[in-house]
Order: C-alpha cells, then structure tokens, then sequence
C-alpha cells in the first residue's frame, strides 16, 4: 500500500519537486522489496522457473504488479506533455519506449508474473531511482549547474539493456521452466531499446559536443583574424605616418 501511495501522489499537481520524489521513493520501494523477494527465494541468475521459488513468488508477484502499475504512471506523461504543449518532448523513443512497456507488462503479470521476469523490473527501478533524483533535483534552479551527469543516467540505461540481455541469454543456454519463447522476445526487445537509445544518446550528446567544439574553433578563429587585421591596420598606420613625415622634409 505505500508503493500504492508514492504512485498516486506522483500524479497530482504538487509540483515537479514533489512529484520526482515520490516517484524516486516508490521506485526504490519496488527494488527493495524485489531484491528480499529474490533473497528470499534463492533465485537463480542463470534461468528461474515460473512459480519455483515457493513463497517468495507471490512476495515478487505482488511487487510487480505495483511496478506494473508504475509503467502506467510513466505512461501518463504523455498526455501531460499534451496538456503542457510540450510536443517537442513526444518523441519516437518516448512514445515507443512507454507505450510498449506498458503492453508488454500486461502480458508479463498474466503469463509469467514471476521466476526470471525479475531481473530487469528490479534493474529498471534502480535506474528510474536515479533518473527521478535527477529530474527532482534540476527542478530546483540553484542546484542546476551541478547536475552534470545527466548522460551518465543514459549510460546506465544502455548498460541495463545489455546486462537483461546477458541474463537473459543464460536462460536460454541453460533452460529451466520458464517459457523459452518470451526469453527470445525479450532479448529482441532489449535490441531494440539499444538502438533506439544510443541514437538518442547521440543525437542529444555526441552531436551537442561536437557543436560546441565547432563553435569554440570559430570564437577562436575570429579573435585570431580580429587581431591580426589589428596588427594590419597598426602597421598600415604607421606606414602612412612615415610617408607624411618624408612629405614634411620635402
């Protein structure tokens, strides 16, 4: 009931602040309570079977469900972003990315709400931790020029796409009960996350980076000619000074 709590709080109009902060703490209560499921349990990295882990699978089952729930909360900023008129926030990735899990997840809770369907809720709410810290804390103008780790919550995105794949990939080299068909989805789904977020690392990073360098070299170059045709026009003055001394003698 308190994740239940933290989730609803978030959607009401208490400001940006407030909002990040509870949705930071639900977060952290999803991946605690899924880390004493899994604890509990003794689930195995490799591969865990559906409802193999006695009683702490519906420890994990209910867990998930909240975060279930979370994905539709993360959904919901969509049609914020419509209220707000903020369209340039509705992009491909965004739609594709909060759309897709929120479909997925249904299937996940009614087919297999348990056994290896852990590993990447459990990763992706230590993600979403720190992805709301940030999004709390630029709320807060002063403490802005100190986020500069924004792309490094990318990186750790990206690094969660590779990790649920590796771990996923162990449930099909070593198999146990758990359905073999949605392992193979989800490393294709994991794929294309990977794409879709390292161009968007690119686009909103490496491209903004080499943009600043370009216009750096250009400040630099101007000051360059800048003084240059300074010491041009010095020298063309003092040039001009001597010839109207010579016409003076004259």
């Amino acid at each position: 009931m308190e994740i239940a709590g933290l989730e609803a709080g978030a959607v009401t109009g208490l400001g940006p602040a407030l909002c990040s902060s509870l949705c930071s703490r639900s977060k952290a209560a999803v991946s605690s309570q899924l880390v004493t499921g899994i604890w509990e349990g003794q689930y195995n990295f490799f591969c865990q079977g559906t409802r193999s882990g006695g009683e702490a699978d519906m420890k994990i089952i209910r867990v998930l469900w909240w975060y279930y729930f979370s994905k539709l909360i993360e959904f919901m900023d969509t049609f914020f972003f419509i209220l707000r008129k903020n369209n340039h926030q509705i992009t491909v990735l965004h739609v594709y990315h909060h759309a897709s899990m929120l479909n997925i997840w249904w299937f996940v809770m009614n087919w297999v709400p348990c056994g290896h369907s852990y590993f990447g809720a459990t990763l992706n709410s230590f993600i979403h931790v720190l992805m709301y810290s940030y999004y709390g804390l630029s709320s807060i103008p002063s403490m802005r020029p100190y986020l500069w780790w924004k792309k490094y919550i990318t990186q750790g995105q990206l690094l969660q796409f590779v990790l649920t794949i590796i771990q996923t990939s162990c449930g099909v080299v070593w198999p146990c009960t758990f359905p073999l068909g949605w392992l193979y989805f989800q490393i294709g789904y994991m794929i294309s996350l990977i794409a879709l977020f390292t161009n968007f690392y690119i686009q909103t990073y490496n491209k903004k980076g080499v943009s600043r360098r370009r216009e750096h070299q250009k400040d630099h170059q101007n000051g360059s000619v800048a003084a240059v045709n300074g010491h041009t026009s010095s020298f063309s003055s003092l040039e001009n000074n001597v010839k109207q001394r010579k016409q003076r003698k004259d």
